[in-house]
């Protein structure tokens, strides 16, 4: 007979392991910079009775498997035990439920990671023989990831149209890695579902470039609860990629307001999700038009990004199809204020006559696009 294993026994024998070896008082790494040293031992001997089933299979270091097979160091009937044991701390530690995504996050990172520069390394860097080898690392991270999402997709970011949700991300990694492990020793591994780079973007690891979030209000949310943790440190707007700085374990990060997943998963965590008034591409189109002209500006307060201060005059800004009579008074500018409708979508016309009437009398001055882009420049450096 045989002793060709299965494949399909293979990969449940990795994800089993974890990449480390069986024995408890072992686990030693058996995916190390030098290659793989994976080893799989019968536990009834194969002579014994021709058993290539995943139940009488088990995933050791050299030194376990000599110890056992040669040394008898270990019965059969402890090595059997390992399994349950293995299976039991699998589920311990990576069938948890967590309170919160950063909680999930410090699991799911270094995972993410390892996962990341073994693709770039050995895939990317086509070293075909250690891709091989640490292909098996990858099965047995992903068992990991899997259970760690499975148990907790309630902390991901959703959304009712799937192109807008972060839990769209988990499903599609889900099903990417049951691809994975089924199409890993095909010749060909033609796979249909890819890694999601949303997954990364979420947890940090690489920003994606997507589309601004349209609510300004929802950034000023997030920018306040951020504060109040002493995790905010700056904004940068009117820039090509604008980014908010965060102090995260001691260092200071960015996040890219174009990496759209991320910031999600940041409106979801803090309860930020507010309907947008002021649309943010049309806040940061206008205070660029400052930057590239040498229009030096500032913001009334840390977070309120639709007010600014050029030379001490107070401007304001809204994004209304037509600024009417009603939405200025509800506004309720001081005097001498400067009140710019970013959405311009026909000049002048974007404000009602009844405004600007009202404006005259409250002492404001109402400002299209084109009327903004002149004023600012007598302020020019």
């Amino acid at each position: 007979m045989s002793r060709y294993i299965n494949n399909d026994i293979e990969r449940k024998l990795y994800a089993e392991s974890m990449g480390r070896c069986m024995n408890p008082n072992c686990k030693k790494e058996l995916f190390t910079i030098n290659g793989d040293i994976v080893e799989k031992a019968h536990i009834i001997p194969y002579s014994k009775n021709v058993d290539n089933s995943f139940e009488n299979l088990v995933i050791l270091c050299p030194n376990c498997h000599t110890d056992f097979d040669k040394n008898s160091a270990f019965s059969e009937q402890e090595v059997l035990n390992w399994k349950r044991i293995r299976q039991q701390e699998l589920h311990e530690f990576f069938d948890k439920k967590f309170d919160s995504f950063d909680e999930l996050k410090k699991h799911v990172v270094p995972l993410l990671i390892e996962n990341k520069t073994i693709y770039e390394k050995y895939y990317l860097g086509e070293k075909k023989e250690l891709w091989k080898l640490f292909e098996n690392k990858i099965l047995s991270n992903n068992k990991q990831l899997r259970l760690l999402f499975e148990k907790n997709l309630d902390l991901f970011q959703i959304n009712k149209q799937k192109s807008y949700s972060n839990l769209e991300y988990i499903k599609t990694f889900i099903l990417h890695t049951e691809e994975f492990e089924k199409t890993r020793t095909n010749e060909e591994k033609i796979r249909e579902i890819l890694f999601p780079e949303g997954i990364n973007s979420m947890f940090g690891i690489r920003p994606v470039s997507d589309c601004l979030l349209p609510s300004t209000e929802s950034l000023e949310d997030l920018i306040t609860k951020l504060y109040m943790q002493a995790k905010y440190k700056n904004i940068y707007l009117g820039i090509n990629k604008p980014y908010i700085q965060l102090k995260e374990n001691g260092k200071i990060t960015k996040v890219y307001l174009y990496d759209t997943p991320r910031l999600r998963q940041l409106y979801f965590n803090y309860n930020c999700f507010k309907p947008a008034k002021v649309r943010l591409e049309s806040l940061n189109f206008a205070l660029k038009y400052l930057n590239d002209n040498n229009i030096p500006f500032k913001f009334l307060t840390y977070n309120n990004l639709r007010e600014i201060y050029i030379n001490n005059q107070k401007i304001i800004f809204v994004y209304e199809y037509c600024l009417s009579k009603v939405s200025l008074i509800q506004l309720a500018p001081k005097e001498g204020s400067i009140i710019v409708n970013l959405h311009n979508w026909n000049g002048k016309a974007c404000i009602s006559k009844e405004a600007s009437d009202i404006a005259k009398i409250m002492n404001v001055t109402l400002f299209c696009m084109d009327d903004f882009y002149g004023y600012s420049k007598r302020f020019k450096k």
